[in-house]
């Protein structure tokens, strides 16, 4: 149920006393015997609150000396880049990060104190800098938890492929960072004061910013006049959106500047609290009010590896109609993409994209939930794209090579004025095209608090611990707990019908399970859908 104050405007009583999370990330030290105030990597990174002592010093010294000692082991010798967002304490996080690596000889590139790095950004420069090279490769850091609130931190290891660290490469982190938590005397370091004369400065602004060209065609929305207004939400992407207003496209305003780790400017989400989930209409409620003012408008998470997507006729687009528009404009206006390219989706997004594979004639490839099973298509290229129904994607540059390995929430944003510019239409426009030729699917995700231990039983989920045979009055079809594309395992479970799906699995980030449903019949199907599902997870849970 949406909190009453959801969609209205943060008071001062929403806001986080950042002299309180700044001090608690340095005065409060963690019980390495604590499960709770251990180092754990969800699906991006490690996350967690200074004031929980889930997100202190003593936790980024011993992952960053961690990831010294992984990135030591892979033969990976070249610099390291390293990126924060605007949250509170990204930059003490960073800090300490520079103080550990410097320490250990690390070359270091990095972003000046008052800069801002989008995710993508990071990922690019990884990319561009490895391009051509078969030794001395360059990994990165990116100090963000992404959309979460304001009292959260979040620290996440890219490895020279520029994506998200696969599952061994995080558990071998996480496991030796949890072994140092009770060590920390064994952790050099330098003091921040010397260190930072030891990094050297890197412009992932203008780098990216210029490239820009390589993978929309910037022209085109140029030459339109577009009005474009683009809505940071107070994140890393606002000192990027400025450089496109100012060298690229002169009719893009943004909207909002300001950035302040409290994000006092923000409208509250569903569940009452500041989030900064440009995917979520509560917490993009100012922008589209707006919406009248702009062609096209759009937003971003706090490291820019989201997007929103607003319109003038339909407000802001579900994640998963704006996938479906983008696979299939993308692959009908990239001739210079080869014609075995892939699309990749995780088994939790809208079965449009499936009739849109079908379509295109194009196989799909379906992942478990997390960017990082893209990584190794978009690599290649066997992926043209890779999209999560978290309004998350990235895709390749117009002539078909690599262009991100992690989420890029701006150029998605871009591609929606490149679609509105070539086309003359929105891309919500286009999904009801799409609707008008498949139906319509009414999709939806449940989030509900769930303890450690519920977490760890959903995610162990097997097809036999589904006992049920029938879901909203119909056969179920299949049930999986690997995914269909690359047979791992998806941490939860996905139960399929004729008429609809459920997936439910528990967060990587919160202490929550979220259900994702699908019904191709009916709203009141759809509701039908999520009463199953909870029956099921409700079992599994207490099991």
């Amino acid at each position: 149920m949406a909190d009453p104050r959801a969609g209205q405007p943060a008071l001062p009583s929403d806001l986080i006393d950042l002299d309180a999370v700044i001090g608690a990330y340095y005065d409060k030290r963690p019980d390495p015997a604590n499960p709770d105030q251990q180092v754990i990597f969800g699906t991006s990174g490690h996350r967690g609150a200074s004031l929980d002592t889930a997100f202190n010093e003593a936790h980024i010294a011993a992952i960053t000396a961690a990831i010294v000692e992984y990135r030591a082991s892979q033969g990976t010798t070249g610099p390291l880049f390293l990126a924060k967002d605007t949250h509170g304490l990204s930059l003490p996080a960073w800090k300490t990060a520079i103080e550990v690596l410097v320490a250990a000889d690390v070359h270091v590139f990095a972003e000046y104190e008052d800069e801002y790095t989008p995710t993508p950004a990071l990922s690019r420069a990884v990319i561009v800098y490895n391009r051509g090279r078969d030794s001395e490769l360059a990994d990165g850091i990116v100090v963000t938890p992404s959309h979460n609130p304001p009292r959260d931190g979040g620290f996440k290891y890219n490895p020279p492929n520029g994506g998200p660290a696969d599952t061994d490469a995080t558990g071998w982190i996480a496991a030796r960072a949890n072994e140092l938590l009770g060590d920390l005397g064994a952790i050099k370091r330098v003091p921040y004061e010397q260190a930072r004369s030891k990094v050297e400065h890197t412009d992932y602004r203008s780098a990216y910013c210029e490239d820009l060209r390589n993978v929309v065609d910037i022209d085109a929305i140029k030459a339109s006049g577009l009005r474009i207004g683009a809505d940071p939400l107070g994140g890393a992407s606002e000192q990027y959106w400025e450089y496109i207003g100012e060298h690229l496209l002169p009719n893009l305003t943004v909207v909002n500047t300001v950035i302040d780790p409290t994000w006092y400017f923000m409208t509250l989400d569903t569940d009452g609290k500041i989030r900064m989930d440009c995917s979520s209409p509560d917490a993009m409620a100012s922008l589209v009010a707006n919406k009248d003012k702009y062609d096209i408008a759009t937003g971003n998470d706090a490291d820019s590896d989201r997007h929103g997507i607003v319109t003038p006729d339909a407000g802001l687009m579900n994640p998963n109609h704006y996938l479906a528009v983008a696979i299939h404009y993308l692959f009908g206006n990239r001739p210079g993409w080869a014609s075995t390219t892939a699309i990749g989706k995780t088994l939790v997004s809208s079965s449009m994209i499936d009739n849109v594979a079908r379509k295109l004639g194009r196989e799909l490839v379906e992942t478990p939930v997390g960017f990082k099973w893209f990584v190794p298509g978009l690599i290649s290229g066997e992926l043209g794209f890779g999209g999560e129904e978290s309004a998350g994607a990235s895709f390749l540059e117009l002539g078909g090579r690599t262009w991100t390995t992690d989420k890029d929430g701006l150029i998605l944003d871009l591609l929606a004025g490149e679609i509105t510019a070539k086309t003359g239409r929105t891309p919500s426009q286009h999904y009801a095209d799409l609707e008008a030729e498949f139906g319509t699917y009414y999709y939806a995700r449940i989030d509900s608090e769930a303890s450690r231990e519920q977490k760890a039983r959903l995610k162990a989920l097997s097809p036999t611990d589904v006992q049920a045979t029938q879901l909203a009055g119909d056969p179920i079809t299949h049930i999986y707990t690997e995914a269909p594309g690359n047979k791992a395992a998806i941490g939860g479970v996905k139960v399929t019908t004729e008429a609809g799906w459920f997936a439910a699995r528990p967060s990587g980030t919160e202490d929550k399970y979220k259900i994702y449903a699908e019904s191709y019949r009916s709203a009141d199907h759809l509701a039908h859908l999520q009463d199953g599902a909870r029956e099921v997870v409700s079992a599994a849970l207490q099991g």
